[in-house]
């Protein structure tokens, strides 16, 4: 059998290592010696990566990190992965064994599962850390504030289990308008962790992400979940004044050239014909579209660089295909790099930006293209 393992698909996406470690230090010096800090790395760090992400945040000294689900934790502790690793969508029964296995501390929210697994932990005379997660506000996965009493008497109850840490979540802290909702939060989770300190002792409190760390220093109590600011963006518009940090993107997304033709005026261009030359034109085809995660709904907003110059998108984009109008750009060929997201000369492409031309959010970006190309990760 032939191996075409030489054989690499056009796009890539570039993962600068270095401007992590920046971004980390940065967040750390930002919240102080005091207070710890919980790398999230949940799905797939974003798009960067999960493993080398974690590796190079505990090379920085993170001893914490935060996924979504058990096989997250798994791959971290196969790939030597030390320290806390939270799972931030909770245990299943199906998972009690792993999480006794790979040493993982699940967030808890519901009394079944908290005997469940206290009760299969105890049978194999283990006990698990847990993280209590209180609702104060995001409607979302959490007890609410009136059933604390009675989780924590649970909690007392179930020897196979210790409560390791209790959290919550800020909807709206990324709102400059209107931070009355955070603050009312901020406060009811305050009087709450008073209580479970008072019965419980020493635990872990964490409830600051990317926009409070930044916004609502307050809410940092004694460790923080940095997510889109590791990977070099800010969780609102926001200037490097008023953030006290200058992050740098992590990921760039690059293509190449693989055709340059010319077509008259009044050419019509891509599926339907949605857009026409309004004059002899040349395009330069290039090799990506939504199965890369560059969805249909950027044609005819979207832009890329080429040969340091901005470069519009025309016409609907294809399934691998778009299509590059270089009428004003000179020199163009085969094989010369194009950049999606990232910088080439002076000009530069965000996630921020493409998320405006996609009416979406910059996660969703990362998302897309992390998960969706070949990873090349830089010299660190």
């Amino acid at each position: 059998m032939e191996n075409y393992n030489h054989l690499t698909p056009y796009n890539r996406v570039e993962i600068d290592l270095s401007a992590l470690r920046a971004n980390y230090r940065q967040i750390l010096a930002k919240v102080g010696e005091n207070v710890k800090v919980m790398g999230i790395v949940k799905s797939d760090a974003y798009g960067h990566g999960l493993v080398p992400v974690a590796k190079v945040l505990a090379d920085e000294g993170c001893r914490c990190f935060g996924v979504a689900e058990t096989d997250e934790g798994i791959s971290l502790r196969r790939a030597g992965v030390s320290g806390e690793i939270v799972v931030l969508l909770g245990a299943s029964p199906e998972s009690f064994g792993e999480i006794i296995e790979f040493g993982l501390q699940p967030v808890v929210f519901d009394r079944k599962v908290l005997a469940g697994l206290s009760s299969y932990a105890e049978h194999h005379n283990r006990q698990v850390g847990v993280h209590l997660k209180i609702d104060t506000g995001m409607g979302r996965l959490g007890i609410m504030p009136d059933q604390l009493d009675g989780f924590l008497k649970l909690l007392n109850e179930s020897p196979g289990v210790r409560l390791a840490g209790i959290l919550s979540h800020f909807p709206k802290a990324d709102d400059l308008e209107d931070q009355a909702q955070a603050l009312d939060q901020n406060r009811c989770f305050a009087e709450i962790v008073t209580s479970v300190r008072r019965n419980c002792g020493t635990i872990k409190v964490h409830m600051a992400n990317s926009a409070a760390i930044i916004n609502l220093p307050d809410s940092r109590y004694d460790m923080v979940r940095p997510g889109i600011t590791l990977y070099g963006y800010y969780p609102f518009p926001s200037d490097k004044e008023y953030s006290g940090l200058e992050l740098e993107p992590v990921m760039s997304f690059k293509t190449a050239v693989i055709q340059v033709k010319d077509v008259p005026s009044g050419y019509g261009i891509s599926y339907g014909h949605t857009y026409r030359t309004s004059r002899p034109t040349r395009l330069a085809v290039l090799p990506v579209g939504y199965d890369d995660g560059y969805l249909r709904r950027l044609s005819g907003k979207a832009e890329v660089i080429i040969d340091g110059k901005r470069a519009p998108i025309v016409g609907r984009i294809c399934m691998n295909a778009c299509l590059a109008d270089i009428t004003d750009l000179e020199g163009v060929g085969v094989g010369d790099e194009v950049v999606i997201m990232g910088r080439q000369g002076r000009e530069e492409i965000t996630a921020d930006e493409i998320a405006g031309w996609s009416d979406t959010i910059s996660y969703e970006i990362l998302c897309l293209f992390g998960g969706r190309n070949r990873r090349v990760y830089l010299p660190d």
